[in-house]
């Protein structure tokens, strides 16, 4: 398992952490999620055989949000 922090732009209330939360942790491969409205950041979890960082970032963007 792996970890990494993704930068998410556009985030403004609880409603936008859960909606990004919800994103990531939907996709096969992914375990630990924290999203901090604070610091405009997700903390990912993942298994990179099963899913890969650029389709984590895509499903976060599919929510209406930039991730850098």
């Amino acid at each position: 398992m792996e970890k990494v922090t993704i930068k998410v732009d556009g985030m403004s209330c609880e409603h936008c952490v859960k909606a990004v939360t919800k994103a990531a942790e939907e996709l096969p491969g992914v375990g630990d999620v924290k999203v901090s409205l604070e610091a405009g950041t997700a903390e990912v979890g993942y298994d990179p055989a099963k899913v890969t960082l650029d389709a984590i970032k895509a499903a976060i963007e599919d929510q209406g949000y930039d991730v850098a």
